[in-house]
């Protein structure tokens, strides 16, 4: 196993660019990622949350970055990814805060929170 640094630099949240829909909100993240004395720029995944589910506990449904094909941990890199997406929207949000209400939408935020993680992938086996 070796260490993985993600450099996390801005969320667009709830974009019908991305795939929104009536039943869907879709955001992406857009990050750097170090993995194994490289550097790979400009990858982006996004993030399916269902519309009117809670932004502290609904599941999100993180996609694969989009420009990586190498080595990866899925599991870790998505536990990093809701962490950012839920630091910046819901009740504990930076950006947005949504407490209690109705059921509130708010549509093409863009948020430019730099933040880095680190997550361990598997380099010695195939890719994903």
């Amino acid at each position: 196993m070796t260490q993985a640094k993600i450099h996390l630099q801005r969320l667009v949240q709830d974009s019908q660019e991305y795939g929104s829909n009536d039943e869907h909100m879709v955001s992406r993240v857009f990050f750097d990622l170090e993995i194994d004395g490289s550097l790979h720029k400009n990858l982006y995944c996004d993030v399916k949350q269902m519309v009117g589910s809670s932004f502290e506990t609904a599941p999100l449904e993180v996609s694969k970055p989009v420009g990586y094909k190498g080595a990866f941990n899925h599991d870790a890199f998505q536990s990093v990814i809701e962490q950012y997406y839920r630091s910046l929207v819901g009740s504990q949000g930076r950006g947005i805060r949504i407490t209690g209400g109705g059921n509130v939408r708010m549509q093409n935020n863009t948020f430019v929170q730099p933040s880095e993680a680190t997550f361990e992938v598997q380099v010695s086996g195939g890719p994903w």
